[in-house]
This record gives C-alpha cells, sequence and structure tokens, in this order.
C-alpha cells in the first residue's frame, strides 16, 4: 500500500524472487507501473514486469501481509481501503516514518493485526515507474520488525523469512517502542535538516554548521524520547551521529524530495511531532521549532512547483 520509494523497493524486490506481490498505487506512477513496469535504479537496478498494480484495493483480493508505506497524513484514508485485502491472517506492517503509526492504523482495522516495521535506506520515486535506491546503511539492515507487544512471533518471524529469501536484509526487533524511537530520532534529524538546507547527507556532515544543526535536532529528539518514558540509551545520539557517517554520500530523505517537488509535507508527524511532544512533556526544542517553522510555510504543497517537476 504505497509503491513509493520504500513499498517500491521492497515490493519490487519481493516479486523479482518470485513474490505473489500486487501494488495500490495512483496516478502517473500507476499508470507508468501498468505499462512498463516498475523498474529499480541506483544501487541496483532490475525491472518488474509485468506488475499487478490498481488504485482499487477492492479488486486485488485478499492478501497475506500489506506492507503500509503511505506518507503519514493519508494514514487514517489508506488505513480504511485496506479491508477488502484483509483475511482472518493478514497481517499489516507500518514502515512508515515517526511513532504514532501503530496506534493510528490499529485503530481503523484493529490493533491486533498490526506489526511495526522500520526502513532503513533512501530511496524515492525517480520518475513515473521508476524507483531510485540509494543503497543501504553499513551496520543496519534494510528492515527491521517488532511485535507491539514486544518478543517473537510466528508472523513477524516468517515475514523476516519471506524478505530474506528475496534478498532483502532483514531482522527481528524484540522491542518496538524503542526500534520505532530511535528510528525517528535519526528521521527528525535527515528529514528536517535535509530539507531545510535542500542538501544531501554527504554536505551536511562535511559542514560544521548543518553538522550542529543536524545534532541539534537528534538531541531533542532523543530527550523529548526519554521524558515519554522511552528508554533510549545514554550512547544514541552518539550512534546516530555514527550514521551520519556512514549514510550514503547522496541520501536525502522523503522530506526533501516532497519539497523539491512541491509535493505536501509529512512535517507535522515528523518535526512537528518533536515540537508537540516537546511541549506535552515539557522538554524543549529550540532547534527542531526552528526547522519546523522554516518549512512551515511548505506542508500543503506548492502546486506551481509540482507542476514544473516531475510527479
Amino acid at each position: 500500500m504505497g509503491a513509493g520509494g520504500v513499498g517500491g523497493f521492497l515490493g519490487g524486490k519481493l516479486a523479482l524472487a518470485g513474490g505473489d506481490v500486487v501494488f495500490v498505487a495512483r496516478g502517473k506512477h500507476l499508470e507508468a507501473m501498468r505499462t512498463h513496469g516498475l523498474r529499480i535504479v541506483g544501487a541496483e537496478e532490475f525491472t518488474v514486469l509485468p506488475v499487478t498494480v490498481s488504485d482499487q484495493p477492492q479488486v486485488l483480493g485478499e492478501v497475506d501481509v500489506v506492507l503500509f508505506c503511505v506518507k503519514l497524513y493519508d494514514t487514517e484514508s489508506a488505513a480504511a481501503q485496506l479491508q477488502p485485502l484483509l483475511a482472518d491472517h493478514t497481517v499489516v506492517v507500518t514502515l512508515q516514518n515517526g511513532v504514532e503509526s501503530l496506534q493510528r492504523i490499529g485503530s481503523v482495522i484493529g490493533k491486533e493485526r498490526v506489526l511495526a516495521g522500520a526502513a532503513y535506506f533512501p530511496a524515492s520515486i525517480n520518475s513515473p515507474g521508476e524507483i531510485i535506491f540509494k543503497g543501504s546503511i553499513p551496520g543496519k539492515p534494510l528492515v527491521e520488525v517488532a511485535e507491539p507487544q514486544d518478543g517473537s512471533s510466528d508472523r513477524a518471524e516468517q515475514l523476516i523469512q519471506e524478505m530474506q529469501n528475496a534478498g532483502i536484509a532483514a531482522a527481528l526487533n524484540t522491542n518496538a517502542n524503542l526500534m520505532l524511537w530511535e528510528k525517528f530520532c535519526w528521521i527528525a534529524g535527515v528529514s528536517g535538516v535535509t530539507a531545510v538546507t535542500r542538501q544531501p547527507i554527504g554536505i551536511i556532515r562535511a559542514d560544521p554548521d548543518m553538522r550542529s544543526l543536524f545534532a541539534g535536532c537528534i538531541r531533542e529528539c532523543v530527550a523529548v524520547g526519554r521524558a515519554a518514558g522511552v528508554p533510549l540509551d545514554a550512547a544514541l545520539e552518539e550512534r546516530l551521529m555514527g550514521l551520519l557517517e556512514t549514510n550514503p554520500a547522496q541520501g536525502t530523505s522523503s522530506l526533501f524530495v516532497d519539497l523539491e517537488r512541491g509535493r505536501a509535507l509529512e512535517l507535522d508527524g515528523l518535526s512537528g511531532a518533536v515540537q508537540r511532544l516537546g511541549q506535552e512533556y515539557d522538554v524543549p526544542t529550540p532547534v527542531t521549532s526552528a526547522v519546523y517553522a522554516a518549512l512551515k510555510p511548505f506542508r500543503t504543497g506548492d502546486a506551481a512547483r509540482s507542476s514544473a517537476r516531475r510527479p
């Protein structure tokens, strides 16, 4: 559900390995996939053809697993469209950014159906029907999966095995909340700073001022998480700054790509969520709040830029 960077790449890998994969997409991306297949370029290159794709979930039938990869602002509306795909055993894995998707999706389809997931790779729609995958992050799997109630389960382990069989580095995490917050703190930095500076990772880490901006966003998000009761360890900030060093230099973020193309932004679920939760837990977030304020005028998109750029 959602065939952008994350959903397109993971679905493409599963389909290439022989999996029975259907994609829910829309617009020009849908038409290009239907006509020319799904092409992955960048650090890996392959094409999946033919592709089963539709903007009407009801015509696809029931499935075993849904990889839920839509933008945060579409969460409830997309979750409501899942109903025709759901059998009694169907599991929905949220691979969205942020820390609130489990509850938001669960409130629509039932929390017992939902698994937590985290994706660790930069990818985006390069042009209709084409996903650019910019590479993996050394030391991190491409995907982690966790049961909301922690521990392991047959359904989580089976999903991980399916991904591994398709050449996707996937791992089980036994603490969903910790996994989501650690990923959130990374995304709070990389999304906000790449977007507000309009620069890729390599430029940001090489410039002392942009690097400091990134560190400030990380530090504030970690402080908010700890105030919320999440047991984020003392070395997390250092580890996340280490990810800045190992991330592909050309990597950006989906927020950066959406900003550049004049699309609506997930800003309220990222930097906006850090600011909002910081206020709730009485944690100052001056750096993140400045990033949020600078990007806020663009959060609903820019039709003029969108029409001038590739969709």
